[in-house]
């Protein structure tokens, strides 16, 4: 059975909310756990879940607890002696705590005793330590963050969202290539189509790596759907399935996003809080608020997988809940067992 490496002391909320969030995947996908961190904190968040269940947070709030009986559960303690914090120099981090939790999580997926690891610390520790201790799938030049994100039709899927700020078309093209691969082996979408991230639809629009870019793919597609340029302000409208971009761009869109759809609720919760009408307003429109919210969640999603690299590494948010941390697991169960990283090579040898 596929089991999955969790880094149990990354994320603002570790090591509870992952502690809670693997045990809750473990019982609802009968999925292996390797819990790996500090582990008598590990232990003591265990026991509490055998007691009182498991804190079951979705979207920052509380929604009920979990009982689960531990002794049915396939989960084992992995310990480790040090963390790398969100502060740290990732490179002399990683370099001088190799007893680490997030590397010696790799390390297991490295020596085949876990399939997949899922992380929520620092992005830059995983990242670093997924390339270095699990390397390059043969052919990639650089690995890059896949992150789904929402459409008013269905999810797509953006890379790079921040691996790489310095990008080559070539790498822009692999990127193209996994991203296309994988949401037709895990999401199962038919022919699914990609385009590039520019200021404009036209083919002479941009700067020199997409029109690069825009050249290649369209001369050379390898079986891919290419429709051409997107603009930001057509993401999320359902056109494209897979959309390439260089980190920096991926991930300045990625963080306007967020920052937006932040604003825009909290401009909401004033607006139906500003006086009774309103108030009851509020009351009514709830149901359909939280339809809408949990459409946008990036919690829904779980994290973004690092593309490129031997072994499958899901990249949570540093703010993940149990709820994200759950779905962080169920997609990288769904990556191991299809078989993506096969598929991806297969075109590059």
């Amino acid at each position: 059975m596929t089991r999955i490496a969790i880094d149990a002391m990354g994320g603002d909320y570790a090591p509870a909310a992952i502690v809670d969030g693997a045990v809750w995947a473990a019982h609802d996908y009968n999925v292996p756990i390797e819990l790996v961190g500090k582990e008598d904190e590990i232990k003591a968040e265990l026991d509490r879940i055998a007691k009182k269940g498991i804190n079951s947070n979705r979207g920052g709030y509380y929604v009920h607890k979990i009982k689960v009986d531990l002794s049915k559960l396939d989960i084992k303690i992995t310990h480790a002696e040090e963390v790398i914090e969100m502060g740290e120099a990732v490179g002399q981090a990683i370099r001088k705590k190799k007893k680490s939790s997030i590397v010696l999580a790799v390390d297991a997926v490295a020596k085949g005793s876990s399939d997949a690891v899922v992380a929520a610390g620092s992005t830059g520790a995983a990242m670093a330590s997924s390339l270095f201790g699990l390397g390059r799938l043969s052919g990639i030049e650089r690995p890059a963050i896949a992150l789904t994100l929402p459409t008013v039709k269905k999810p797509f899927m953006l890379l790079d969202a921040g691996a790489n700020s310095t990008c080559t078309p070539n790498m822009l093209y692999q990127f193209a290539l996994m991203g296309s691969t994988f949401v037709k082996s895990v999401y199962g979408y038919q022919d699914p189509r990609v385009g590039v991230l520019n200021i404009g639809e036209e083919a002479g629009k941009g700067n020199e790596l997409v029109q690069t870019t825009y050249k290649m793919l369209e001369e050379n597609k390898d079986g891919m759907n290419f429709i051409g340029n997107i603009e930001g302000k057509e993401i999320f409208k359902g056109m494209c399935d897979v959309i390439v971009c260089d980190g920096f761009v991926g991930n300045v869109a990625l963080k306007t996003v967020e920052g937006s759809s932040s604003m825009l609720f909290e401009m909401i919760k004033q607006e139906f809080g500003c006086n009774i009408v309103s108030k009851i307003i509020g009351l009514i429109a709830k149901p359909f608020m939280k339809k809408i919210y949990r459409r946008i969640n990036y919690e829904e999603f779980g994290g973004a997988l690092l593309l490129g690299v031997k072994g499958i590494t899901i990249i949570a948010h540093g703010r993940s809940t149990s709820y994200a941390i759950k779905n962080a697991v169920r997609v990288a169960k769904e990556a191991v067992e299809s078989g993506v990283n096969k598929k991806i090579t297969e075109f590059f040898k």
